[in-house]
């Protein structure tokens, strides 16, 4: 009789964060629907992190898996998708009642496509192949970008919706449409620079962290305009090279 296959915890611990970000994704609905929309927003954040390290760890400890990858990618469906939408419904859109809900499944389908394609092309691609940027916007960094309207309110110091909400819900349709779209998006992961500069990109990095920790909705207003400008810029940049393939792991 073969003995039981054996596990270790450090072998666990790639699933272990990807659970960890569902956990805190669906506990910001539950705090979107009682009001506290800051700690909601600060607990998508935390599944963002925790979503960037899961494929990394895994990658580390070598312990990828065919389950691990589909947990992913589900876990960002719910993070990205679903609860963005939600709460971006609770906090703006309900007074609009069915053309604010509208925007909201238009987002949430859009992410649901997007992260199919994504899922999609990671079992055509060959693995060993090397990748420039994705195409259409990220799943994650959609979240961010459908958040933005709440990263200003909060900036400013006030609690409930800054703008009318029919423009709340033509920004939301217009982010879904980024994340399904096929333009050229870059993928930071690839970035390279001399080792002359690291010294100045480690200080910039604990300077953003610094500005995160003094004024977290401001900065995160500055690095959705950011990430807008650049993608904006690589919409009109024509690329000599085949459109690039996807991540074969994790950022849909």
């Amino acid at each position: 009789m073969a003995s039981p296959r054996r596990l270790s915890i450090a072998g666990l611990l790639p699933n272990m964060l990807t659970v960890g970000a569902l956990c805190a994704g669906v506990t910001a609905i539950r705090f979107a629907i009682e009001g506290w929309y800051r700690t909601a927003l600060l607990l998508i954040l935390l599944a963002a992190v925790l979503d960037g390290l899961d494929g990394r760890v895994a990658r580390l400890l070598r312990s990828e898996s065919q389950i691990g990858a589909e947990l992913d990618s589900l876990c960002d469906f719910v993070n990205f998708g679903v609860a963005p939408g939600l709460i971006l419904w609770l906090w703006a859109l309900q007074d609009m009642k069915s053309a604010g809900w509208i925007a909201v499944l238009i987002y949430v389908v859009s992410c649901l496509l997007r992260l199919a394609r994504f899922n999609l092309g990671n079992r055509a691609i060959d693995k060993a192949a090397e990748k420039s940027g994705f195409q259409g916007v990220p799943s994650p960094a959609g979240a961010m970008l459908a958040f933005l309207p709440m990263f200003a309110a909060f900036s400013f110091g006030g609690t409930g919706q800054s703008l009318p909400g029919g423009v709340v819900a033509v920004y939301m349709a217009l982010v879904g449409a980024a994340m399904i779209g096929r333009f050229p998006t870059p993928s930071f992961k690839k970035v390279t620079f001399e080792a002359q500069y690291v010294r100045y990109v480690v200080v910039g990095f604990a300077g953003l962290l610094a500005a995160l920790l003094a004024y977290p909705w401001a900065t995160l207003v500055a690095l959705d305009l950011v990430y807008i400008a650049v993608v904006v810029v690589s919409l009109f940049r024509r690329p000599s090279d085949p459109e690039p393939l996807e991540e074969p792991t994790d950022g849909a």
